[in-house]
């Protein structure tokens, strides 16, 4: 049984649209979930050890345009609470699928920004009834580049010293010209622990392919963690007709921050085409 804890409401955006704040609760886990709007569900899921406020304007945006947008806070942000040791996939699949039932308003397309995404791809492999759609936002390579992954290692650290940590973040999470130094604050280390620990616990091939629903890649130019040597590496393993690609110019891994209107238009565009929408 999910218990339900109702925190209140902020109101948000030019139009004062209603963004509301609930906890599910369910055994030992406690989901707080952000939501606003009305209309087909869309899931937004953060990045490795961030917080899904960071997508406050790409939420306000969708839901503007005619969606119901969720954002259930990752274990150890706000009022999320669970086990965070000895974790896989699954676990976190299943407190997305808790937000989605909670929701009973059809199956939701799933946006995961990168950690994120292999949540989402996760949700949809074991919940294929709460699934519509996956959206990859800066998704890595099917095989990450060492390199890459350690300048990411440095940059999340705040142990490291904050030069170090600027230039790994500035190769690896914005594009030139951007300003890196909004995330020097911000990675929970403990989360960061968890999530990292639970993909690396989860082996691929459990959740690369995403079951068999439509995938919307939204790459990033200058992200390092998609060169353009793997720009069209899922469509020749999945196939034309199940991917579709955006390329957002200019931007690199954190492009959740660099360009959320683009971020947000793309989402919208491909939730409207997809077979059942409403919009």
């Amino acid at each position: 049984m999910i218990k339900v804890a109702f925190l209140g409401v902020v109101l948000c955006g030019s139009l004062w649209a209603q963004r509301t704040r609930e906890v599910l609760h369910k055994g030992d886990v406690s989901v707080e979930v952000i939501a606003e709007g009305r209309g087909p569900l869309v899931v937004l899921l953060a990045s490795l050890g961030r917080d899904s406020e960071e997508f406050d304007p790409i939420a306000a945006k969708i839901a503007a345009a005619g969606f119901r947008v969720l954002r259930p806070q990752p274990r150890g942000y706000g009022q999320s609470k669970g086990p965070l040791k000895g974790l896989t996939l699954h676990d976190f699949a299943r407190d997305v699928a808790m937000a989605i039932e909670h929701e009973n308003a059809g199956p939701a397309i799933l946006a995961g920004h990168a950690f994120g995404h292999f949540v989402a791809k996760m949700t949809a492999v074991d919940y294929p009834k709460l699934s519509r759609g996956i959206v990859l936002i800066a998704a890595s390579q099917k095989v990450a580049d060492p390199e890459v992954r350690r300048l990411t290692s440095i940059a999340t650290d705040p142990t490291q010293p904050e030069t170090d940590r600027l230039l790994a973040l500035q190769r690896v999470f914005f594009a030139p010209g951007h300003d890196a130094r909004v995330w020097l604050q911000g990675f929970h280390a403990v989360v960061q622990q968890a999530e990292a620990g639970a993909r690396d616990a989860t082996p691929q091939a459990e959740y690369w392919a995403g079951g068999t629903i439509p995938i919307l890649d939204i790459q990033a130019e200058n992200d390092p963690y998609r060169p353009p040597s793997s720009r069209n590496e899922l469509v020749q393993e999945f196939g034309a007709a199940r991917m579709s690609t955006v390329l957002i110019p200019h931007a690199a891994h954190a492009v959740v921050m660099e360009e959320p209107g683009l971020v947000a238009d793309a989402i919208v565009q491909w939730a409207r085409k997809l077979k059942g929408s409403s919009k």
